[in-house]
C-alpha cells in the first residue's frame, strides 16, 4: 500500500514553517497545539504533528514510536493547559472526504469549555 500524497502547501504545513501565525497552547519536538481560528466550541484546540502525515492511517503506519507517543501526550497536555480536564472534552480526527477532513495533515480537534452535546443529532 502506498502512502497518500502530502501537500506541503496546506495551512498546517505553512503554520509549522512560520508563514502563518497561530496562538500556541503547547509544543514539543513532534507536535504543535494551537487555538482554532474558527472555533466550533468555547474552547477549540488543534493538535498537529510536525511530521508530514496526511491522516491517522498514514501516521499509524509510518510514524516512529516517539512521534506516536508525543502526539498522544500532546493532546493530554493541551487539554490540561486549557483547563478542560474537570468539565471534560471531546477529541475528534476527521479522515477523508466522507468525514469532512478539510486539511490533509493529521490533526486532532479538542473541543470543550462547555457542554458539547451528542456526537450526531438524533
Amino acid at each position: 500500500m502506498s502512502r497518500p500524497q502530502y501537500d506541503d502547501q496546506n495551512i498546517f504545513a505553512r503554520i509549522l514553517r512560520g508563514e502563518i501565525p497561530c496562538t500556541k497552547v503547547d509544543e514539543c519536538d513532534h507536535t504543535l497545539a494551537f487555538f482554532d481560528i474558527a472555533p466550533q466550541a468555547k474552547t477549540h484546540i488543534l493538535v498537529i504533528t510536525k511530521g508530514a502525515y496526511v491522516d491517522m492511517a498514514d501516521f499509524a503506519a509510518h510514524a516512529s514510536e516517539a512521534e506516536q507517543s508525543a502526539f498522544v501526550r500532546a493532546i493530554g497536555r493541551a487539554a490540561q493547559k486549557a483547563g478542560l480536564e474537570e468539565g471534560g472534552y471531546r477529541i475528534i480526527s476527521n479522515t477523508g472526504a466522507d468525514s469532512h477532513q478539510e486539511v490533509p495533515h493529521l490533526h486532532m480537534h479538542i473541543l470543550g469549555g462547555e457542554p458539547i452535546g451528542p456526537l450526531r443529532a438524533s
